[in-house]
Order: C-alpha cells, then sequence, then structure tokens
C-alpha cells in the first residue's frame, strides 16, 4: 500500500521525485499553486502548456524536468477538465492519472496539490478522501498468478502539501478515510479477481473467520447441516446442483453502548453457471464476479475496526456456486424459504434473489432494524444503466436518499429504480406463493420486488452492482477486472453510523 501523509508548506519547497500540480480545460496561464510553480521554473510550465498544446482535459497528464530549480525532480501537470463541471469524483480521477504516470516513471516519492481544496463548494475533507482513493485505486493490480516476477510497484509515499496551515485537520481526516474505503476496496477486488477454484464458499468461509480473528469480530460459519436446520432451504436448492458445500456467513460487531443493529448482507454466488438454465459459453469466465456483493460485505466487516461504528453491525454472506448436475435444483421445483414463503423456481439462473431472500429473513429474525444487501443481481440492470452505475430500489425514502449521497461522494454511483407496485402481480405462482423470475421485462424491478416479500416493514436497500462489478476495459481508478463497487458504499455507510452516535 502507498503511504499517505499531510504536510503544511509551499509547493516549490518540497523535496521529492515528483510533484502533482493541476490546470482546468482552456487555462493557458496557471494560477494558484501550480502558478507558484510555474514562475520558480521561470515560466517553464506555460511554455509546456503551448508548446505540447496541453489542453487540461481530465486525466490528462504532461510531464517536465525541474533542472534543479525547484526541489523536486520532476514536475507533473494532471488536466482536471472544465471548471464548471469539476467534483470530487474529478479529484479521483485526476489522482489516479498522475499516479499511474508516476508509477510508470519509476517515482517513489510524489507531493502533490491538493485537487480541489480551493473551489468553493468542495470540502477539503472529501478532496483528501479522493485523492486517496484516486491513487490507491488507480494503480492497483492483481498479479498473484503471474509466474515471472511481476515489478512492484514504484510508488511509496503521496504526500499532501497544503499552504493553508487551517485546512490540515480536515484534510487529514480525509486522508484516514480515504486508506479506509480504499483499502477495503482492494481487498475486495483481489477477492472477486482471483479463480473460483481457489474462492470457493469454504474459502469465502475461511476468509471471513480470519477477519473476525484479527478485528475482534464474532464469526459463525454454518454448513450444510446447520442450514437445512435453520429452514434456509432456497440456499440449499441452489447449491445442491455443486460438488462444493454451502457455507453460510454471520460476522457480528457489538458496538459499546449500541441501541439498535443494522445489517449488511452481500450475495456470495462463487460461481454461477446459471444451473440447468444454463448461460451461454461465451463470457461465462466472468462469473467468478458473481460473489462481488460478498466481497463487499466481508471487506467492510474487516474495515469495522478502524471505523467503530455506532451501532451493531451483522455482516451476513450466503455461499455457494449455481452449477448444473443430476441433483441440481430443477426449473419449476417449489422449495420452501426460511421464512415460510414458498418458492417456485422457474429460472435456476435467478438463484441470487434465493439465496438473498433466506438471509435478508434471517437478518429479520436476528433483530435488524436498518438492512442493506449488495448483489450482482440481474443482468437487466446492466442495459438499464450500463458500466458505471449500479441500481438501488428501497423501501425507505430516508435510506435510499442516503445511499444516492453516499454515492455521488464516492463516485460509486446508485441510480433509483421503482419498486412499482403493480409489477407484484408479475410474481404470483399458480402453484406456489411466489416464483423467482417473472421474465426479461422489468427484470432488475421484479427482482427488487422479490427480495422485498423477505424484509417486512424492516427499512432495507437492495443494490444491484451488476454493471459496474467487473470492467471489460480500465478505468480512471479501475483496471479490467473486478472494481469492488458496493464497498465503499458500505463503508462510508458504516462511517455515517460512527457519525450519529
Amino acid at each position: 500500500m502507498i503511504k499517505f501523509t499531510v504536510t503544511q508548506g509551499s509547493l516549490t519547497e518540497v523535496v521529492c521525485d515528483a510533484l502533482v500540480v493541476n490546470l482546468f480545460e482552456g487555462v493557458t496561464h496557471p494560477g494558484g499553486g501550480t502558478g507558484a510553480v510555474d514562475r520558480s521554473l521561470d515560466g517553464a510550465l506555460t511554455q509546456l502548456i503551448a508548446e505540447e498544446d496541453f489542453k487540461g482535459k481530465l486525466g490528462q497528464t504532461a510531464v517536465l524536468h525541474s533542472c534543479g530549480r525547484i526541489p523536486a525532480k520532476k514536475v507533473i501537470l494532471v488536466g482536471l477538465g472544465k471548471a464548471q463541471d469539476f467534483t470530487t469524483e474529478g479529484v479521483r480521477r485526476a489522482s489516479g492519472a498522475a499516479a499511474k504516470k508516476a508509477a510508470k516513471l519509476n517515482v517513489k516519492k510524489v507531493c502533490t496539490i491538493l485537487h480541489g481544496a480551493g473551489i468553493g463548494g468542495l470540502d477539503p475533507a472529501e478532496c483528501a478522501l479522493a485523492l486517496v482513493e484516486g491513487a490507491a485505486l488507480g494503480t492497483y493490480k492483481f498479479l498473484k498468478y503471474k509466474t515471472v516476477e511481476p515489478k512492484p510497484l514504484s510508488l511509496e509515499e503521496v504526500e499532501i502539501v497544503e499552504m493553508d496551515a487551517g485546512k490540515i485537520p480536515a484534510i487529514r481526516e480525509g486522508v484516514a478515510k480515504g486508506e479506509i474505503t480504499s483499502d477495503a476496496t482492494i481487498f475486495a477486488r483481489d477477492l472477486i479477481n482471483d479463480t473460483s477454484n481457489v474462492i470457493t464458499p469454504t474459502a469465502l468461509a475461511e476468509t471471513a473467520q480470519q477477519i473476525a480473528r484479527e478485528n475482534g469480530l464474532e464469526c459463525q460459519v454454518m454448513d450444510v447441516d446447520q442450514i437445512q436446520s435453520l429452514g434456509m432451504n432456497l440456499l440449499l436448492a441452489v447449491a445442491q446442483g455443486s460438488a462444493q458445500p454451502p457455507k453460510f456467513i454471520v460476522l457480528k460487531y457489538s458496538a459499546p453502548g449500541a441501541k439498535r443493529t443494522v445489517a449488511i448482507v452481500g450475495k456470495g454466488i462463487t460461481f454461477d453457471s446459471g444451473g440447468l438454465s444454463i448461460k451461454p459459453s461465451e463470457g461465462m469466465e466472468y462469473m467468478k464476479d458473481d460473489m462481488s456483493g460478498a466481497a463487499a460485505v466481508l471487506a467492510a466487516m474487516r474495515a469495522i475496526s478502524r471505523i467503530k461504528p455506532g451501532a451493531n453491525v451483522l455482516g451476513l454472506a450466503p455461499a455457494t456456486e449455481n452449477m448444473p448436475s443430476g441433483g441440481a435444483v430443477k426449473p419449476g421445483d417449489v422449495v420452501r424459504s426460511f421464512a415460510g414463503k414458498t418458492v417456485e423456481i422457474n429460472n435456476t439462473d435467478a438463484e441470487g434473489r434465493l439465496i438473498l431472500a433466506d438471509a435478508l429473513a434471517y437478518a429479520v429474525k436476528q433483530g435488524a432494524e436498518e438492512i442493506l444487501d449488495v448483489a450482482t443481481l440481474t443482468g437487466a440492470c446492466v442495459v438499464a444503466l450500463g458500466r458505471a452505475i449500479s441500481g438501488v430500489m428501497s423501501n425507505n425514502r430516508e435510506l435510499v436518499n442516503r445511499l444516492i449521497s453516499i454515492g455521488e461522494k464516492e463516485g460509486d454511483l446508485v441510480w433509483e429504480l421503482p419498486l412499482y407496485k403493480d409489477y407484484e402481480e408479475l410474481l404470483k405462482s399458480d402453484i406456489a406463493d411466489i416464483k423467482n423470475s417473472p421474465g426479461r421485462e422489468a427484470a432488475t424491478i421484479t427482482g427488487g420486488l422479490f427480495l422485498q416479500e423477505f424484509v417486512g416493514e424492516v427499512p432495507w436497500a437492495h443494490i444491484d452492482i451488476a454493471g459496474p462489478s467487473f470492467l471489460e476495459k480500465s478505468a480512471f481508478t479501475s483496471p479490467k477486472g473486478g472494481s469492488g463497487a458496493g464497498t465503499r458504499i458500505l463503508v462510508r455507510y458504516l462511517m455515517e453510523l460512527q457519525d450519529s452516535r
């Protein structure tokens, strides 16, 4: 992990391998901190902007050598895009671009201006958090299975330099939070990017037990017999086609003097073939990512000892493979859920809602007063919202507004879809209380409506991360592969519980 520090001082006086400054799109003569560096370099930045036709587009970079005119050996100029469009997400993206450029230059220590700190309306703490996330997540790589010794990340330290001493406490607070959110996201990415022959339900359970040992949490891992004795028959139905035994993972954090309990629930399908409703072979290798929700929950629970929220927290992850075999659940089978409702399973590839239904009902029975679930639930959500935005559905207006706000701050965007009551008719079964898949139309919404059947009146929100969970090409702060979508939302949600104590 990169070490992040904060210092009060002048950009023109700091000693480092590379100094990061910025420029808005369309600006030809820099001002502020960038202008001060330009003057110390005898106008070299202005010359660079003109000669290289540097436009200042968001994430654009250019490099020059200081030639001893300032203590920094090199200067990296990064574009911020248009000033009127700039947000903390711009900070995150600019930071990621600059960090990747520094890594290519084999730089060890970077000093950087705090992008956005001088812009009215932007909180210095949020800017610092976004800067840390951009650098840490933008330089992430998954190299576990490379047999040729990979070149290690050269970038060891990023130091934020701020002239205004009054902003330093807020910046340090933002850095501390950004380190937590980044570390959690990287942990989730590592789980998602690993292979399904390694990250089995048993491996997820062992990971949860290790998290509990290292962070002072309670952990219970339920095996097949315990799952059966509880009556979690939907989880068992999905699992019965696989040679890998299912696990139901329960992590618990107990806050001193807490008066309420919240639950975070993650879908843990460690490989999804679709079952007997089998998926097309094209792209099936990416179905190892169907445990991204569980990865987000485990990562958030791992961070909880650093957050110390003001409520008790249950982290739940039903974990299994979804495989076809002679023993697999069949389309048309009826199964009784943990909550007692009977479910006609008319599509075995709509399995995520089945295992989540048992987990959500369990959270209710354990006394959770607020529940979030995160899941790669529906391909329909990818069609509706693409790869950059998750869908969110909720039975509670205040909760969904909080999640939308957190998503905007984190650049982990969520967009609300309606739990349209008339569509409940689509879930009706001729032979059971409910069926799991009414078909393709409004499939994300009907998936949410199915889950709502198992939470009763408890405030609940469902986040469908199917789109952004696994990227087919690199983005500013995420390479191709598992992104850890939803992780930062859960971590910031827990942080806000801390603030509300």
